[in-house]
């Protein structure tokens, strides 16, 4: 361990873990709690799926753009600043309704705010988490398995409070709780990373400009483009993200509706599922570094793909898969640890915040076709050979790890700032304050 982090303090990664729960809990309420705004005061289908595209976009652009951002203004302010937008973007909701003044051009205008200020929030906690483990005393792995456990558990939490919460208290109510949430994130972050120089603005060579921005923004898409493992995980997530869109967006409520016991069986099949993916990114954060990450990741993806798919096509019964959704929900708990810690190991430190941007962007590209695409197939084709090609496709999807060499890199690949390779492009100049 490196002589400025001898000291072991756990006290910063347990605050970001902390912030990072609550907003993402923040996140999940958001996204229940504003459909049913919108269905409760417009009655419109449409218009709920309106805003839910205006959520969206502006998420997936700004992690196109603001990698470079992050740096300049500092990790720490992107993070706060976030999670003080998003809480007065949605606490305005309910305020303008009861003041009789909400337009639906209001509402969409506010959760693009969300949107737009969600994603640089998230990068810039997530690029931190190397620093923290290493502060913490903590292997990488562990560190991404809690991590992405205590997002999973906040996404769990807010799923089920979420519906009890809009039945008690009402969808507007409910807005308020969950600009409390991000209230109470902000000052977590900021009191836990306090002092810690990764979080701090860059001090750089040269001043802010457009030409310098350009050069940084490209810098990170560059980095991905020029390794063939980060390119592969890019690639291979962006079709298994629109493809597991396609599923939990439209194929599965389908079939819970036609074969199974509808929303019922719909919930209990997606309580399985979370409740397994929180269980096993626990267990790969505290067993996954004895184990060889390509070997573990390919399996687990093919445990993820096809399988559920081939089951919906072929069963109107409800414990079939239920058992292979929850085999699912602890296969891919281990997914995002190893794609995080591999990504840590791969990028240096100056590069994280523009890299994990860049590779944002591209894996949510497609996502808002997978729903689309699945329910025009399903309408032309039937349910039955939707699941099958879907399937097919995502099988296809997770046997690059099998074929393509690069990935083998996820066992030989060192920590951060071990080669050359990893090394910050000449001319970018910047050094954390």
């Amino acid at each position: 361990m490196s002589e400025e982090f001898r000291t072991v303090d756990r006290r910063p990664l347990v605050a970001v873990l902390a912030a990072n729960l609550v907003s993402i809990a923040g996140n999940c309420l958001t996204y229940m709690g504003v459909p049913w705004f919108v269905l409760q005061s417009t009655g419109s289908a449409a218009k709920a799926g309106i805003v839910a595209f205006c959520t969206l976009l502006p998420a997936v652009l700004a992690a196109l753009v603001t990698g470079p951002v992050i740096d300049q203004i500092g990790r720490r302010r992107v993070s706060v600043a976030s999670d003080l937008a998003c809480g007065a973007a949605v606490a305005a909701i309910p305020l303008l309704q009861f003041a009789g003044i909400l337009q639906f051009w209001m509402l969409c205008v506010l959760m693009a705010m969300t949107g737009l200020f969600r994603a640089p929030g998230e990068t810039a906690r997530g690029v931190l988490l190397p620093t923290l483990a290493e502060r913490a005393g903590m292997p990488l792995t562990r560190a991404a398995g809690l991590y992405d456990g205590a997002a999973r558990c906040a996404a769990l939490t807010a799923s089920a409070l979420g519906g009890v919460l809009i039945a008690v208290l009402g969808a507007g109510n409910v807005l308020w709780v969950d600009a409390v949430t991000f209230a109470v994130a902000a000052p977590l972050f900021a009191c836990g990373v306090r002092g810690l120089p990764e979080a701090q603005p860059e001090r750089r060579a040269e001043p802010v400009s457009p030409r310098a921005y350009r050069r940084e923004l490209a810098e990170g898409y560059r980095f991905v483009a020029a390794t063939p493992l980060l390119l592969g995980l890019c690639l291979m997530t962006l079709v298994t993200r629109g493809l597991d869109q396609a599923w939990s967006a439209v194929l599965l409520p389908v079939h819970a509706r036609e074969a199974l016991d509808g929303a019922v069986d719909l919930g209990l099949l997606n309580a399985a599922f979370g409740v397994c993916a929180l269980l096993g990114a626990l267990i790969y954060g505290a067993i996954g570094s004895r184990f060889r990450r390509w070997p573990v990741f390919t399996i687990a993806f093919l445990i993820g793909g096809l399988p559920r798919f081939v089951a919906a096509a072929f069963t109107d019964t409800f414990t079939p898969l239920s058992v292979i959704m929850a085999a699912e929900g602890l296969a891919f708990g281990m997914l995002n640890p190893i794609m995080a810690t591999v990504t840590y190991e791969t990028v240096p430190e100056e590069l994280r915040s523009r890299v994990l941007s860049a590779t944002t962007a591209s894996v949510q590209l497609v996502t808002p076709l997978g729903g689309l695409t699945a329910g025009f197939l399903v309408d032309s084709a039937g349910l039955s050979s939707t699941l099958l090609a879907a399937g097919g496709a995502y099988l296809i999807a997770t046997l690059c790890p099998v074929i393509f060499p690069a990935w083998r890199q996820m066992d030989r690949i060192g920590p951060p700032h071990a080669g050359a390779d990893n090394s910050l492009p000449q001319g970018s100049g910047a050094k954390r304050v």
